[in-house]
């Protein structure tokens, strides 16, 4: 679902874009501002591009009435900063259109060396690689650079008439310093016009304009910032959020003062589609006829849907908002995110099971809706069934997903559900270390000359089970090849994958490896090993002298191993690696050595957890020292030597 249309990045055939943002040209700028040699020293450090001048206009003239304007003068240092030479434009015929389009190209010197009209940029169905149909369009350019620094003048104008919310403005994106840039919005004040800002305090200059209200935010010579490795940019990145309490999309006015009011809206918009014909009502009420309690039935239209339906993104009509009708979907067998959503609400709604349509901003570690300030930031459709002390939610659009689990791309957040009283904004569940599971069992039996031979069984859950029954689709010389990196695994000679299950939503992968040289050094009548097949942890991160930004990772974890190790006949332990117990606020690592002499067995038991996958800049430090012990933990050698 899309439904932001005002400021949106779009990825469309490798090309950043730039949707719906446009404004009006200034034709007495400085011609400072086209010379490279004339950027501050103090606008260099961390930059890859430098923002000369910006200036946007947007002109909000009722309920679904926008003009905006933009004009933008932007140098590229390096290669890093090509993203300022490409140019998308996400237009609707029905809705919008974008007019006066012009990218100017300049050398060091400021010498205008190309200029691109609207005629030169490539226009097209704006596909994303998931949608099969849509309304929206794209005009695109792109100009390849080819000696540094290069300045890219931009121009556009875009009239619309079709909006849910105002959008927001990045005033600095990552390693992109800013020396001038100004935002105006000029605002019937009938409409209810709202801001927020984001990892910023400016405010704005407020005027009388006419019949309109004026706003206007000025910036200047904002140095680059880099954020740190594993922060959001939504957590650092300043920028200011926009909306209109009244609105008209797709024709349809409605009010987004409040998330009660849009949801009224949504379910307005929805009235008409939700229902089964009366024959699959009946056949619906015949195969749930059998089970005890609402839950066993919903799990087993749950498990019906996923089984009957494929997801295929369609984004027609209004916008890309309105679902098709659930009995378009009952007779199509597909649908996208909000077709099957809706679908699976008119299967539980014909079993006499309430559920509630729920809109959401999906993606690992993505900005949350903010309660404060209601407007539409969301992305996907997922449905939650309210079961009497137990709320499940469910995603409808992956066909592998067990009863009851959303997972990293839309757990511990808001979700808007539509309620019969309007929109209630409500966070979805967090994930435990519990849920994401890694648990495995390696079996190695060495020879005599270095080499090995070693079965392993790994059992997975939560984000795991996902990612290996994502490489199950992959070719098999691929799938060796990600599961060796994924693992650390030193390169065995012999890789075979044995039949394995994915049942209850616990997925088993079964693997035979053989190893030429499993010995990492050999000295005299002693063998050194690693004592694993491969490592329960991988990441270690740099020392800082002070953290700003929060950590992320993706998701809370536990993970163990048992490792067996059969030793050679002839040889016995020279040296077993210390056991270890390491602690961290979030986690811990603990991993133990036996040595059995009857069997002539080293058994290892290795257990890593991370109970919070989001660490405060506060502890980033203690984190660091963390996994740095954890580094060295694994890199102990487990040492063996032939018997006199």
């Amino acid at each position: 679902m899309s439904t932001t249309y005002f400021y949106r990045l779009l990825t469309i055939a490798g090309i950043v874009i730039l949707s719906i943002k446009s404004y009006g040209q200034d034709k007495n700028l400085p011609k400072e501002f086209y010379i490279a040699s004339t950027i501050p020293d103090s606008l260099k450090g961390e930059a890859n591009s430098v923002v000369r001048y910006s200036s946007d206009e947007v002109t909000v003239k009722a309920a679904g009435k926008m003009t905006l304007k933009h004009h933008a003068i932007i140098t590229v240092l390096n290669e890093k900063g090509d993203a300022a030479a490409q140019l998308g434009l996400g237009y609707d015929k029905k809705f919008s259109s974008v007019d006066n389009v012009q990218m100017l190209v300049y050398n060091a010197d400021g010498t205008m060396i190309k200029k691109y009209h609207k005629s030169d940029f490539y226009d097209y169905a704006a596909t994303d690689g998931i949608s099969i149909v849509t309304d929206d369009r794209m005009l695109a350019i792109k100009h390849p650079i080819s000696a540094y620094p290069t300045t890219i003048e931009v121009i556009f104008e875009e009239d619309m008439n079709s909006f849910l919310d105002l959008g927001e403005w990045d005033i600095q994106r990552s390693e992109r310093s800013v020396q001038n840039a100004e935002y105006t919005v000029l605002v019937n004040p009938s409409v209810g016009f709202r801001y927020m800002n984001k990892n910023t305090t400016i405010k704005p200059e407020k005027t009388p304009a006419g019949e309109f209200e004026k706003y206007t935010w000025h910036v200047k010579n904002l140095k680059a910032v880099k954020p740190e490795d594993d922060a959001e940019s939504w957590q650092v990145m300043p920028r200011i959020m926009f909306a209109a309490n009244s609105f008209q999309f797709g024709g349809i006015p409605g009010d987004i003062s409040t998330w009660q009011n849009f949801g009224k809206w949504l379910q307005a918009l929805n009235a008409d589609v939700c229902s089964l014909s009366p024959e699959r009502i009946a056949e619906v009420k015949k195969m749930t006829a059998d089970f005890k309690t609402d839950k066993e039935k919903a799990r087993f239209l749950y498990q019906y849907m996923q089984q009957n339906m494929r997801y295929v993104s369609i984004q027609l009509g209004i916008g890309g908002l309105k679902p098709f009708p659930a009995t378009f979907v009952d007779q199509k067998k597909y649908g996208d995110c909000k077709a099957l959503s809706n679908y699976m609400y008119a299967l539980l709604k014909a079993a006499d099971i309430p559920s509630y349509y729920a809109i959401i901003n999906a993606g690992s570690n993505e900005e949350p809706a903010d309660p404060a300030f209601p407007s539409d930031p969301f992305n996907h459709i997922i449905l939650c069934v309210p079961f009497k002390g137990d709320t499940t939610w469910l995603e409808c659009t992956n066909m592998q997903k067990p009863f009851g689990k959303l997972g990293p791309f839309t757990e511990n957040r808001y979700a808007l559900l539509v309620t019969e009283d309007g929109g209630k904004l409500v966070k979805t569940p967090r994930s435990t270390d519990i849920d994401n599971q890694f648990n495995s069992e390696a079996h190695v039996v060495l020879d005599a000359d270095g080499g090995a031979k070693a079965t392993l069984k790994i059992l997975s859950t939560g984000e795991y089970r996902d990612d290996y029954l994502g490489i199950a689709a992959l070719k098999t010389d691929e799938q060796k090849q990600v599961l060796i990196k994924m693992l650390n695994m030193k390169q065995p000679s012999v890789f075979e994958f044995k039949p394995s299950t994915d049942k209850d939503g616990i997925k088993e992968l079964d693997i035979e490896l053989e190893y030429d040289k499993f010995c990492d050094v050999s000295a005299g009548n002693k063998q050194f090993y690693k004592p694993r097949v491969f490592d329960l942890w991988k990441t270690t991160v740099p020392i800082l002298e002070k953290r700003k930004s929060d950590f992320f990772f993706e998701i809370p974890m536990l993970k163990t191993c048992v490792t067996t190790i059969d030793l050679p006949a002839g040889f016995e332990i020279d040296a077993l690696p210390a056991d270890q117990s390491l602690k961290f606020t979030y986690g811990t690592y603990d991993v133990r050595y036996v040595y059995d002499a009857t069997k002539n067995q080293v058994v290892s038991t290795t257990k890593f957890n991370l109970k919070n996958h989001v660490i405060p800049a506060a502890k980033y430090t203690e984190l660091q020292v963390y996994l740095d012990a954890i580094a060295k933990a694994q890199n102990k050698k487990l040492v063996i030597r032939r018997k006199a």
